[in-house]
């Protein structure tokens, strides 16, 4: 998420409650996930593990719990609790705003799109020419929808990333950030939900279409012209590109890549990175379907083998 401005090192300093290592009037132009950073990002990191990887990354602010050497070109912002600093961020600069009518004010709109009754809007939507939002689909803050997008009953665009830390008296949320961006002549099935990126974008490009009861987690992308069927379970931070075909009752792991023009059949768990170019894939976990079938149909064999053993 980029702020509305650019703010120094040390206004942010004030806001997180931290000590600043670097120039005071240091750049930081927003904030973002680690796997997500740019130049001018500020990130945070509160475990050993992640350490060089968010000191190395292309952010050039990093909230950290350890006092480490600053790298060039860089500044540091030292903080017993990084995570709640994070969250203090983001309800600063993208704080919760209560809706005050179904279809807000601030929402824009296209020539031609028809939004059926009791459907919600919500602040800073934009929707674009000819699109059909069904009843009863929800919205949320700051979504941005294409042209020529068709999105069936139920479904709810931008709800909160599901992410959460653990600490010994329960769970902490990491308030969500981020946005849904759908590209043009998407269709989306009733009861599907997508949720929105923690700091950036989830996306589904032009041309994909949806079935019913599909949920997308939290900054994946989904590419052109995807088909994707009923049920699909789609973890965060997923790609999937262009062409790809999933059937109904599919999982798919998170941080991995589905790669173009790949076909996962029905019930399917995909927790690796697949090819593409027209392969298909079947079973739990994934694999290429003829081999699969051939390992089953080895096993149906088992009882017979074992009896000639005896």
């Amino acid at each position: 998420m980029k702020f509305d401005r650019i703010y120094t090192l040390k206004e942010i300093a004030g806001i997180v409650g931290a000590e600043l290592v670097g120039n005071e009037s240091h750049e930081v132009r927003g904030i973002n996930e680690i796997h997500m950073v740019e130049p001018g990002d500020l990130t945070f990191v509160d475990h050993p593990k992640y350490y060089d990887k968010a000191l190395n990354s292309d952010a050039t602010t990093i909230l950290i719990n350890k006092r480490v050497d600053c790298p060039e070109g860089k500044a540091l912002l030292i903080s017993e609790d990084p995570f709640a600093g994070y969250v203090k961020l983001v309800k600063k600069f993208r704080a919760f705003q209560p809706a005050t009518a179904t279809i807000s004010p601030s929402a824009q709109i296209g020539e031609g799109t028809v939004i059926q009754p009791t459907a919600f809007v919500g602040n800073n939507v934009k929707i674009g020419k000819n699109c059909i939002i069904h009843s009863n689909v929800s919205i949320y803050d700051h979504v941005i929808i294409g042209d020529d997008v068709i999105i069936h009953a139920n479904s709810v665009l931008g709800a909160d990333a599901y992410y959460f830390q653990r600490k010994p008296e329960g769970y902490r949320k990491l308030e969500s950030c981020g946005n849904v961006v759908i590209g043009n002549r998407v269709e989306i099935g009733a009861v599907c939900t997508i949720d929105k990126g923690v700091s950036g974008n989830t996306i589904i490009d032009e041309g994909t279409k949806m079935d019913n009861h599909c949920q997308v987690g939290h900054d994946t992308y989904i590419g052109k012209n995807c088909l994707i069927g009923s049920h699909a379970a789609i973890a965060g931070v997923t790609r999937i590109e262009d062409d790809v075909i999933i059937w109904g009752r599919v999982a798919i792991n998170k941080d991995i890549v589905i790669k173009k023009g790949a076909i996962i059949l029905a019930t399917s768990a995909v927790d690796k990175t697949i090819e593409g170019g027209g392969k298909v894939y079947f079973g739990a976990p994934a694999e290429e379907a003829r081999k699969k079938w051939r390992e089953m149909a080895a096993i149906r064999q088992l009882p017979e083998l074992l009896k000639k053993l005896k």
